[in-house]
């Protein structure tokens, strides 16, 4: 254990799940949040275990999302023997339709060897009694799971509420930064400074404007996603179809969730008649039977977007004691285990997971 305080800025997944990992190892962890925590987009994702379209994303993120999805099981089953609140990993599998670069995701799967195969539609209609006319073409990787993200967020910040060295605070909003010299040794809080050894930015869209006060730019910026939810039997959909950008989700006790739309709109999170009728056209193309379903629930979230959705995982040069841990696009939930296990071994000196190379901020900031 290192004899150091640690101050976390956000309470996201991406935050809470740093605070987990560190905080059996250093003096204390104090996570700050401008709100409640987990209630950005860690909470309006869809949560599935994996990038929607993983063939098309750079190794960066596949090294993050391979490691993830081997470790998601067990880190639900800690987390619920810990919190009694199951995150629900819940492993579907997920099939996707009439893919425009289908020879390019079987290519990726071989040579990754990951279990992505070509089915005959006829199969996908067995197993999807409710999938709606017109397919031809389906690839299935059957490992994929989907986590109830609420829950997540639910079981994390009740782990960490039960570390005696653990401090929450939530509706502390960060206005800037302690320095001495160029070494950042805090932050700076409406309630006053709040000091620590290391500094770890991970405040999601909002990581920008904070690391703007220094006089750098992070190319992060928020990227609204509305989604929808319908509640159906437990045994109404039996697995995650994807078609068009446009997926459905169930989750075990019979919510399906349909997403998401993608929209440059700044920080405006509202909700949108306009999205809200393009998400039921899709859900009712995807399954027809949803048009006589009642949608429970619309919101919208704001995804930290990022060159590439490649995140910025590590120590901000020219500025010690100041860390990077966000950027991470519409991956959030997918890459949150090995980003924040890699941010952990960076910070603590130890041997990294992965190669860190990709997600150094050194090279990718401007200022």
């Amino acid at each position: 254990m290192l004899n150091q305080n640690v101050v976390i800025i956000g309470g996201g997944v991406i935050g809470l799940l740093t605070a987990f990992n560190l905080a059996p190892k250093v003096r204390s962890v104090t996570l700050l949040d401008r709100s409640l925590v987990g209630q950005e987009s860690s909470w309006a994702g869809g949560g599935i275990v994996s990038p929607l379209y993983p063939w098309r994303y750079s190794p960066a993120v596949t090294a993050l999302s391979h490691w993830s999805q081997d470790f998601y099981p067990r880190l639900a089953e800690r987390l619920s023997a810990m919190t009694g609140i199951d995150p629900e990993v819940h492993k579907t599998g997920l099939y996707w339709l009439d893919l425009d670069d289908e020879a390019k995701a079987l290519e990726w799967a071989a040579r990754m060897q990951r279990p992505l195969t070509s089915v005959d539609i006829s199969a996908v209609y067995d197993a999807v009694t409710v999938l709606g006319g017109g397919y031809s073409r389906a690839v299935h990787m059957a490992d994929v799971a989907n986590v109830r993200n609420p829950r997540l967020v639910k079981s994390l910040k009740a782990a960490l509420m039960a570390m005696p060295n653990v401090v929450i605070r939530e509706h502390c909003q960060v206005s800037g930064f302690v320095r001495d010299g160029n070494r950042v040794t805090g932050v700076r809080t409406e309630e006053g400074d709040v000091l620590g050894d290391n500094v770890v930015l991970a405040a999601g869209a909002w990581s920008g404007d904070l690391l703007s006060s220094l006089g750098l730019a992070l190319p992060v910026e928020p990227v609204k996603g509305q989604m929808i939810l319908y509640k159906c039997a437990a045994d109404f959909l039996p697995s995650m179809i994807l078609a068009k950008g446009r997926y459905a989700i169930p989750r075990r006790d019979g919510h399906v969730l349909i997403g998401s739309t993608l929209e440059h709109e700044g920080y405006d999170k509202t909700p949108t008649e306009t999205a809200l009728e393009s998400l039921k056209a899709s859900a009712i193309e995807l399954i027809p039977a949803l048009a006589d379903a009642q949608v429970v629930g619309h919101w919208a979230g704001l995804r930290p977007g990022s060159p590439d959705g490649i995140p910025f995982i590590g120590p901000v040069p020219g500025h010690p004691g100041l860390w990077l841990n966000c950027g991470h696009y519409r991956n959030g939930l997918v890459l949150a285990p090995a980003s924040c296990q890699l941010l952990t071994d960076l910070l603590m000196g130890e041997t990294p997971i992965i190669d860190k190379t990709p997600y150094a901020p050194a090279g990718r900031l401007n200022g």
